[in-house]
């Protein structure tokens, strides 16, 4: 009987696959995820939302208002997620499991799991990016500030690719320079000492 259906993502180079489980079609999330050949893996610290107001500081922040909602922070913070990603040359696309730690809204005394989930749903099986992940929400006393709702670590993986342009290429004035200093036959740049005295050496080298 088979317990789960499976959707493969393969991507280039040859060998590198994504394979996401779900056994429900219609899930928010995936049951798991399975990843081989040649990826390599981003694992991102726990990221928390900014305020609502992009330029007040975080310790000018007095209110829960000023922060948003579990839905808007939970927003806030994969917007900082998809930010990091693509500085590291990745996309939304490529995670594969989230691990959300909410706290009650003070407002409620409750946590808000339906709020994480609408702002989940902007990112994830969306046209911009199909794909879901798998994930784990755990419910906390408290997050490191009395406004934080939301802390979100990802997991990222994607094909390993060639060294970036700054690791691989040197500027044309240093290539210009080895260029000079270069011998024509590269296995002339290592000279192996002499173990012969020097009159003996014309004889050794025609044996």
């Amino acid at each position: 009987m088979t317990l789960f259906g499976t959707t493969a993502l393969v991507t280039s180079p040859a060998g590198a696959e994504v394979t996401r489980i779900k056994g429900n079609a219609n899930a928010l999330i995936l049951d798991g995820v399975r990843v081989g050949g040649e990826m390599e893996t981003f694992f991102l610290s726990g990221q928390l939302p900014s305020p609502v107001d992009p330029k007040k500081p975080m310790g000018e922040v007095k209110s829960i208002e000023e922060m948003g909602d579990t839905k808007a922070q939970t927003i806030s913070t994969l917007q900082k997620i998809k930010a990091l990603l693509e500085s590291q040359g990745y996309k939304m696309s490529d995670l594969v499991k989230l691990q959300l730690f909410i706290a009650a809204d003070p407002r409620t005394g409750k946590m808000d799991f339906a709020g994480a989930n609408e702002g989940f749903k902007q990112f994830f099986g969306t046209a911009d990016n199909p794909n879901t992940v798998a994930r784990s929400t755990f419910q906390v006393a408290a997050l490191v500030g009395p406004f934080f709702l939301i802390e979100i670590e990802a997991l990222a993986v994607k094909p390993k690719g060639p060294p970036s342009a700054a690791l691989r290429d040197e500027p044309a004035e240093n290539e210009a320079a080895d260029a000079a200093h270069k011998p024509a036959n590269d296995t002339a740049a290592y000279q192996r000492p002499h173990r012969y005295p020097k009159a003996l050496r014309k004889k050794a080298f025609q044996v």
